[in-house]
């Protein structure tokens, strides 16, 4: 265990991420579908102008939400892991049935050169890079890399968690259809 930065304790998890040889620790308590879903205040740059924006997840109560977590946009593995949501989730998207969110450390700017106005994209690419309060309340804090675990959200509209997923291995993609079944689940 250790002290966030508000003071609050929180528990380290060994054994449950890792990349190659490389063990790692996990920050914050593995969320549980059926849990409230803890909110946040993520940035995103505003498209064209170039200004910071926050979301908060309370903005889009009423609404299905997938938060896609990632490691870094500018790694391999996450790009073709967001672009797949976009690409899988692009009806859903459209007609306002599910809000996409990807969700990493990566600077607002580095996210918005590396997918914001690339064609096709239809979601959000938010950056937790203030502080590590989101990666401790989803418990994906990678304590070593200050980076999130690669993991998977689905909030119902009630903001619960109707899935989550935690992937282990940060060199592999998320179960994809396990989650779009947990959508297809919501009313």
């Amino acid at each position: 265990m250790r002290r966030s930065d508000a003071s609050r304790i929180v528990p380290e998890r060994t054994g449950e991420a890792f990349e190659l040889g490389e063990r790692l620790t996990v920050l914050g308590e593995r969320l549980q579908v059926g849990q409230a879903a803890p909110g946040f205040t993520l940035d995103w740059l505003a498209q064209p102008d170039g200004a910071i924006s926050q979301v908060q997840l309370s903005d889009t109560s009423g609404t299905v939400r997938l938060l896609n977590v990632i490691n870094s946009i500018d790694t391999p593995v996450c790009r073709v892991e967001t672009r797949s949501w976009e690409d899988r989730l692009a009806d859903r998207v459209a007609d306002g049935s599910v809000q996409l969110y990807t969700v990493s450390m990566d600077l607002p700017f580095a996210l918005a050169a590396r997918g914001a106005g690339e064609p096709g994209n239809g979601h959000l690419l938010l950056s937790a890079h203030r502080s590590a309060r989101f990666g401790q309340d989803y418990g994906v804090l990678l304590k070593e890399w200050r980076l999130l675990q690669r993991s998977v959200f689905v909030i119902d509209r009630h903001d619960r968690l109707a899935y989550t997923e935690y992937v282990a291995d940060q060199m592999r993609e998320p179960d994809y259809e396990a989650a779009l079944a947990a959508l297809d689940q919501l009313p």
